[in-house]
């Protein structure tokens, strides 16, 4: 993972300007909105996806569990006997090694 250092000055009204190659890496343009994270002493700026999620408490669980995943907190695998019940009441087989079709978005 590559690391680009920039630095953006607060206004007297608060506001930043994102720097162009934070802008471009994070693929954003005007009227895009972003998501502040604030963890200890870090700032963790993430795109919005307005197109996949329009509910915004769908946006703050994902953005939430998507958190964790980086941090690794609070992520464990599903108790056996609910995994278990699951597959169970599936229609029809699961192959976990079978290709995702489509796009996924996490």
């Amino acid at each position: 993972m590559s690391v680009i250092h920039a630095i953006a000055t607060v206004t007297s009204k608060g506001q930043i300007t994102l720097p162009k190659s934070i802008r471009h890496v994070l693929g954003v343009q005007t009227g895009s909105q972003l998501v502040f994270d604030f963890t200890g002493d870090h700032v963790i700026v993430t795109r919005v996806n307005d197109e996949l999620h329009e509910d915004p408490a769908i946006a703050s669980f994902l953005a939430l569990l998507e958190k964790d995943i980086r941090s690794g907190q609070h992520i464990t695998t599903l108790p056996n006997d609910l995994a278990q019940s699951m597959l169970a009441r599936l229609e029809r087989g699961l192959n976990l090694n079978e290709d995702i079709e489509g796009d996924v978005a996490l």
